[in-house]
């Protein structure tokens, strides 16, 4: 049995190659990276705030009941455990391993955050939130609004952008 011979790569045996240059970048590949690098950069922030928090969980349990808002024995277990799921969500994110699950649950945990930070400035607390530590106890109200609204709009879109990626 005869078989036809294997048909030339593209550029060789007279036929022209493409033009395609590997430093232009497509522009739809340029969105994935900013939207990969998106990830990251959140991934490492919750991180961040998860292992400040985890190192110090009796400051993070003192900041929990400054909000005023739970038991005392509530606030001590979220403060053991909150740590350790934002390190794991914000792993997730930067890993992309469980990413749909990591993006819910941050989002979720935006949210009632800044639920309770608006309810306990309502109530004339005045609180510090102790996401990031020392480095976040000098920003005012309206600055970690700001900055905790901006990581929420990311999330969000992090979140829709992965739910229509998902769609056959």
């Amino acid at each position: 049995m005869k078989t036809a011979p294997n048909p030339p790569s593209p550029g060789s045996g007279g036929q022209a190659a493409e033009e395609n240059s590997s430093f232009i970048l497509d522009p739809s590949s340029f969105r994935g990276i900013l939207w990969r690098l998106v990830a990251i950069l959140i991934g490492g922030l919750f991180v961040y705030a998860g292992v400040v928090k985890a190192l110090d969980p009796v400051v993070f349990a003192r900041d929990i009941g400054n909000y005023q808002m739970l038991p005392w024995q509530i606030g001590v277990w979220i403060a053991l455990y909150l740590p350790w799921l934002e390190i794991f969500c914000g792993l997730a994110l930067m890993t992309h391993i469980l990413y749909r699950g990591g993006v819910f649950i941050l989002t979720g945990l935006m949210f009632l955050f800044i639920i309770a930070t608006i309810v306990a400035n309502a109530r004339g607390l005045d609180i510090s939130c102790g996401c990031f530590g020392r480095a976040s106890k000098d920003l005012s109200f309206a600055w970690h609004l700001v900055l905790d609204f901006l990581l929420f709009a990311a999330l969000v879109s992090l979140l829709v952008r992965q739910h229509f990626r998902a769609r056959p």
